[in-house]
């Protein structure tokens, strides 16, 4: 099968953000399939220079990212990283005729805003939603941008695996919404042998504003952070956090190890570095992930959990539909977050091969793409 796959290596210019592109593409690859990356910026490219540390408007710098990303993974010569004006990588004639023999288009996370002729031209369009319930919000209440990409697209797919459950608060505006989950290429995160020293996550303290629907909001993750400022205290464990934001201070006055997140996800692979020598994730979500108990897990959480490191999460109904307890521990308030710690540091081998093998069973790309593609195309 020919997929072009749309996303936002280039303009995120972060490891994390590469990694959860590059696990579909290594995924699709592996499973015999030839693959394109496209990433359309519109009008004008704009991506933050990490080198420079300044914002740029070229396309030259992000576009390297794109190249340094994708060549280790055989697809040095098929991506395209595009403005109205400029297109680095393929060319617009023949990756149009990529598009014309194409069976797939595949759009994850960010619709094409800006819509060429030539995404009509393979068989069958879809979108995969990764921010289940800010999503539908938006679309909810009328962002049309959005609405018009989504629209184009013969398939909606979220990782929210709990919309349209009687006590998740989810609208099901854009749908219908088929369940998909985030993938993980088992062959790029093997299991780490080494002892790790902390628990860890990669977060943004805000990413963006709070999104209010019927009334109710919804915020961001430094809405739900302060419940569980004193863990460290409370545990005596070591936490290292990632963190892109300004409010480092504030964790590291509760005890709280606070690293650069742009510079730990400088790469894909500094990234995989920093999660394979961790105990594990302290995964505290976003309120919004929360309130709504959509079912939100994260694309960062299946690197944990292939590399054999236990996911310790606050609940966002996953336990609704995952197997929790062993490999994967949730809490619900931070007295269920201190048992949920000592829980994992007391059987921390078993919880590491429980784990894994809930990458293997529930993520490997090896499962969840196959069923993506099936739902795609019929």
């Amino acid at each position: 099968m020919r997929i072009v796959f749309a996303g936002t290596i280039g303009r995120s210019g972060l490891g994390g953000q590469a990694w959860a592109t590059l696990q579909y593409l290594a995924g699709l690859l592996g499973l015999g399939h030839e693959v394109w990356y496209l990433e359309d910026c519109g009008d004008t490219s704009y991506a933050y220079d990490w080198e420079k540390e300044e914002w740029t408007y070229e396309p030259d710098y992000p576009a390297a990212y794109v190249r340094a990303c994708l060549e280790p993974f055989g697809l040095g010569g098929r991506w395209i990283y595009r403005t109205d004006g400029r297109a680095l990588g393929m060319g617009t004639k023949e990756f149009e005729e990529v598009c014309a023999a194409a069976d797939l288009l595949v759009m994850r996370a960010v619709p094409l805003w800006v819509w060429r002729g030539e995404y009509d031209l393979p068989r069958r369009r879809v979108f995969i939603d990764v921010d289940p319930g800010f999503t539908q919000i938006s679309l909810a209440n009328g962002d049309a941008g959005l609405a018009a990409g989504i629209e184009r697209c013969e398939r909606r797919f979220t990782v929210g695996q709990r919309l349209g459950a009687e006590d998740c608060r989810v609208p099901l505006a854009g749908g219908p919404w088929l369940k998909t989950l985030p993938p993980v290429s088992l062959e790029h995160w093997p299991v780490a042998q080494e002892q790790g020293s902390a628990f860890s996550s990669v977060i943004r303290w805000q990413g963006f504003r709070e999104a209010v629907h019927a009334g109710v909001s919804y915020g961001q993750r430094d809405r739900e952070f302060p419940k569980y400022l004193d863990l460290p205290g409370r545990t005596g464990e070591k936490f290292r956090i990632a963190m892109m934001g300004t409010e480092r201070e504030t964790l590291t006055r509760h005890g709280w190890e606070v690293v650069p997140g742009e510079v730990i996800s400088r790469t894909p692979a500094t990234y995989r570095e920093f999660i394979r020598g961790s105990r594990g994730e302290i995964c505290i979500p976003k309120h919004g992930y929360v309130a709504s108990r959509g079912g939100w897990f994260s694309d960062r959480s299946v690197c944990y959990l292939a590399s054999g490191r236990p996911v310790l999460m606050e609940d966002t109904g996953v336990s609704e539909w995952l197997p929790v307890g062993e490999g994967v521990v949730v809490f619900r308030n931070p007295e269920e977050a201190v048992a949920a710690i000592g829980e994992v540091a007391r059987n921390e081998e078993a919880h590491r091969k429980a784990a894994r093998r809930l990458a293997e069973d529930y993520f490997s790309a090896e499962k969840v793409l196959p069923r993506l593609l099936e739902d795609a195309l019929n």
